[in-house]
This record gives structure tokens, C-alpha cells and sequence, in this order.
């Protein structure tokens, strides 16, 4: 049995597919507008939680691609930069060293060289203040901190703990009994006052800095006895492991000094030398140096014994590189608020303060490199006794030219001043010998230095290479990730409006069509068939 259909059956029904027709209009309407396929998540739930996941998946290959590994490239271009002057500043030294070794160079060669060192010296560490936004990139944790002393601070303070070893031992020669030229006759008759220059080579360890107050010794008790008087003596400990590889502690005595002639004042010989007594070691405060007798040495380079020497220091100087980016230190300059450095565990390891910027998903690149293993305290130091060694050497050679000027002089004709300066002058020149012999010897020596601090630097060079390799690939692919992800994000959202269109024509005719067919309905009523 058929059922019945009214008009108002046909009313509802066609009201109803011309509101269906209508909301297909307005939802190609929307995406025509907009070129996505959903306006809100109710349209189409699983369409809209892929979205969701899309979108945060490319939000943070965003922040990879975008962000994090542009400031990290922009980090390593700035290290490799300062890295790259660093080693310029060291081959330069190394050609000077090259160009000082000849036997042929003049005064003039030996002063254009003293020149070259001395502007060098100014600059040697300037690149390790380098910057990135604001954040020195050699400094570890401490980017708001130089790498060096930006200017001289003379009250400033620092107690420093240095760890050496048998394998820092180098050989040094030490001169004195220097020629005074003399500056009239009597000088001149007086045959005590011509000077008898010597020179001794003795097995040395540098500090760090030079110019120390202090050699610090802490006893069993823990107690501190900070030894600055001159010619006073201290006991300090070595440690080494013996045949059984048991550790042992042996010690050695140590006489402080404040300067090379004090030390060749203590002398008892005659003339004076340099004198240390068998198996102890002299501390010179002024130039930082530990100096071991021959016994001493061999002990520690039998041994291959360690030991930690603490100093206490007053006083930088601009361009001088910060203690404690170096050694375990404490700064206390102001003793209600000493600040304590670690750069090494109890251990003897170093601390590693590592910047690691995410790459990559569980990908992470430590972008910045130490100071430690870029900028030597070494270089420096060679570089100032370069300078004082040619200086020496144009001083020397200077006192011969005066005293062979003074020969001809009409107040030195007599006989027995004309024999006096012969004596002078073979004294003069044995000290020039002794100059330029030094001179030479330190200029070959050091360029096996330069060729050991370039090492350093090309190792640190290359470690900046390998990691922008690896950021260059990571960012390869994180560029590849991010176009992958937007082309999915894309399909799951957007619509071709090519696609739209036709939709939406085909709605807008059938949503015409109903209109037109309502209109027809609603013509015909009960008294069309009376």
C-alpha cells in the first residue's frame, strides 16, 4: 500500500533539499575564498587533527631551519673567522723567526724585526675577544665576559693553580755580568769594573704569567704559606708513578728570587754565574719561571713526574689573557667576594662548558670552541723573549761600537786607556757573542714552537670545519623536511581552485535548479483538479 504524499510532504522535502543545495553553495563559497578544505574542526574532525600534527611538526623544522642553525652557522663563521687571523698572526711570527735566523742580517734587519714582533705582541690574543650578538664565542659558559684584559688593571688579584709536568721542561740559557760602558777616564783605567760575561743553560718550566707575587705552598694541615722574600727557600711536592704503578710524592726545595740578578747576586763564585744547588730548583718572580739544576730535571723527566704549582698574581696588563679561562683560579682581589674558577675537576680533567644548539630533532651541535685550544699562554711568552733577545742583541752591539768609538776619542789616546779598552771592548763582544748566539738559537727554537702552536690552531681549524659540514647537511635535510611537510600540510588543507570552482558551479546550478522546482511545486494545489 503506496504512501500517501501530501503537499506538505513535498514542501518539507524540498525545503529541505534547497537547504542542502544552499549549504553546498556556501561551503564551496568558503573554501573558494579561502582554499582550504575545512573552516573549523567540527567540518571534518580527522582532517583537522592531521592538521594539527602537520602544522607542530613544521612549526619546529621551522625553528631548526629558520632559527636555531642560522645562529649557529653565523657562531662558527665567527670562530672560523677570529680562528683563521689567529693563524695569520702565528705565521707571521714564524717568518720573522725565519727571517731572524739568517747570520747575514744588519742592525737595521734586527731592528725592522724588533719593530714587526712588537706590533705583533699588541694583537696576538685581540682575536679571542670575538663576538657573536653580544657573546664572546671563546669563553664558554661566560659570553659576557672578554677572553682578555680589555685594559690594565693593576689591583686586581688572582691566586692561580697551574698543573705541569716532566714534558714542559725546555732548555734556556741565562747571561749576566753585562757591560757598563764606561763614561770617562778613571772608569775606563779601572780595570774592576770590567765586567766577565757569563751564561748557563739550565732545564726551565714557564708559568703562566710572569711578574708573580708569590709561590703558595699548603702544607698537610692545609695551611697556605704564600714564600715572596728574596732568596727565601720552600719545599714543594712532584707526583709520579714508580715501576710497581704505585703513586708516590717526592719534593724537591725551591729558593725564590725576585729577578736574574738577584738570583746572580746569591752567587759565592767568582766571577758570578747562575748557580743552583744540586737537586733544587730557583723560582724567579719576574718573569715567572721555575729553573731546575741538572739532577733536579732529570729526576722529573726520569719520574715523568707532575706537579701543581700555585702562585698568587697581582697586576694585568691589556691584552693579557683572563686566568680562568685557563687554570683553576681564584679571584681575590676583593677578599669579602672571592670569586673561584674551575676549569679542571679534582682529577686533573678538564671541564668542558659546551654551547649545544638544537639542530635537529634529538640532534644537538656544540658550536663553540674553548680558548684553551686555540690561544697558547706559550706564544706570548716567546714572543717577549724574542723581543728582549734582539733587544739584548742591538745593545750589545751597540756597547762595541761605542767603546771602539771611544778609541779614537783624543781623551782615551794614552797608552794605558788605549789597552784598558781593548780589554773592554773583548769583554763587549764576548757579551754581543753571547747575544747573537742566543738570538739565533732562539729563533730556530721557536720556530718549532710556532710549528707546535699552528698545530693547535689548525686542529681547532678543522674541528670548526667538521661542524660546519655536519650543520650543512643537517640543514640539507631539514630543508628537504621542510618543503616534504609543507607539501603534506598542503594536501591535507588546501584545495586546487580550479577544482573549487567546478564544484561550486555544479552546486549553484542544482541549488538554481531546486529554487525553480519549489516554485513549480508550489503552483499546484487541490483546486488545480476541480
Amino acid at each position: 500500500m503506496a504512501m500517501r504524499i501530501t503537499n506538505n510532504i513535498i514542501l518539507h522535502n524540498t525545503s529541505i533539499n534547497i537547504n542542502g543545495n544552499k549549504g553546498n553553495v556556501d561551503t564551496l563559497n568558503n573554501q573558494m575564498t579561502s582554499q582550504k578544505k575545512i573552516q573549523r574542526p567540527s567540518d571534518d574532525p580527522v582532517t583537522a587533527i592531521r592538521a594539527l600534527r602537520l602544522r607542530s611538526t613544521l612549526s619546529e623544522i621551522d625553528q631548526y631551519y629558520e632559527k636555531n642553525i642560522p645562529d649557529a652557522e653565523s657562531w662558527l663563521d665567527v670562530t672560523e673567522t677570529a680562528i683563521s687571523s689567529m693563524q695569520d698572526v702565528i705565521k707571521t711570527i714564524r717568518t720573522q723567526c725565519e727571517y731572524g735566523a739568517q747570520d747575514s742580517l744588519t742592525t737595521d734587519n734586527r731592528k725592522t724585526i724588533l719593530t714587526q714582533l712588537e706590533k705583533l705582541r699588541d694583537k696576538l690574543y685581540s682575536e679571542g675577544n670575538a663576538d657573536y650578538a653580544g657573546r664572546t664565542v671563546f669563553t664558554g659558559y661566560r659570553t659576557n665576559k672578554k677572553l682578555t684584559f680589555t685594559e690594565d688593571e693593576q689591583k686586581t688579584s688572582y691566586e692561580i693553580d697551574q698543573k705541569m709536568s716532566y714534558a714542559d721542561l725546555q732548555e734556556h740559557r741565562y747571561y749576566g755580568n753585562d757591560v757598563t760602558v764606561p763614561g770617562n777616564q778613571a772608569d775606563v783605567l779601572d780595570g774592576t769594573k770590567i765586567a766577565s760575561p757569563t751564561q748557563a743553560a739550565y732545564n726551565r718550566i714557564r708559568l703562566g704569567y710572569d711578574s708573580i707575587d708569590s709561590l703558595d705552598v699548603t702544607d698537610a694541615t692545609g695551611t697556605t704559606t704564600k714564600t715572596s722574600a728574596n732568596g727565601s727557600t720552600v719545599t714543594i711536592d712532584y707526583n709520579y708513578t714508580d715501576a710497581a704503578g704505585a703513586k708516590q710524592t717526592g719534593n724537591m726545595n725551591v729558593t725564590v728570587y725576585d729577578s736574574y740578578d738577584k738570583w746572580l747576586e746569591a752567587s759565592t763564585k767568582t766571577p758570578k754565574s747562575y748557580d743552583i744547588a744540586d737537586g733544587e730548583a730557583v723560582l724567579i718572580r719576574n718573569t715567572g719561571e721555575m729553573v731546575f739544576s741538572k739532577t733536579a730535571a732529570d729526576t722529573l723527566s726520569t719520574n715523568k713526574a707532575s706537579l701543581d704549582i700555585s702562585y698568587t698574581k697581582t697586576g694585568f696588563t691589556n691584552g693579557e689573557l683572563r686566568p680562568e679561562y685557563y687554570y683553576n683560579c681564584t679571584n681575590i682581589t676583593d677578599t669579602n667576594n672571592k670569586l673561584k674558577y674551575e676549569k679542571y675537576d679534582k682529577d686533573g680533567n678538564q671541564i668542558y662548558q659546551d654551547i649545544d644548539y638544537v639542530v635537529a630533532a634529538n640532534q644537538t651541535l656544540t658550536v663553540n670552541t674553548e680558548a684553551s685550544n686555540v690561544f697558547d699562554h706559550g706564544l706570548s711568552r716567546d714572543v717577549d723573549e724574542l723581543i728582549d733577545a734582539v733587544q739584548r742583541s742591538l745593545d750589545a752591539e751597540q756597547k762595541v761600537t761605542d767603546l771602539n768609538a771611544m778609541k779614537k776619542m783624543q781623551e782615551y789616546s794614552s797608552d794605558d786607556c788605549q789597552a784598558k779598552l781593548e780589554e773592554w771592548i773583548a769583554a763587549a763582544e764576548k757579551e754581543r757573542d753571547y747575544a747573537n748566539d742566543n738570538m739565533q738559537k732562539l729563533y730556530n727554537s721557536y720556530i718549532g714552537n710556532c710549528d707546535k702552536y699552528l698545530n693547535k690552531v689548525n686542529l681547532a681549524l678543522t674541528d670548526v670545519g667538521s661542524k660546519g659540514q655536519s650543520l650543512a647537511l643537517t640543514k640539507n635535510r631539514m630543508s628537504n623536511e621542510q618543503e616534504t611537510m609543507e607539501e603534506l600540510k598542503s594536501k591535507n588543507e588546501d584545495r586546487e581552485l580550479s577544482d573549487i570552482i567546478l564544484e561550486y558551479t555544479a552546486a549553484y546550478t542544482a541549488y538554481q535548479s531546486s529554487l525553480q522546482a519549489a516554485s513549480k511545486v508550489n503552483q499546484v494545489t487541490l483546486l488545480s483538479y476541480l
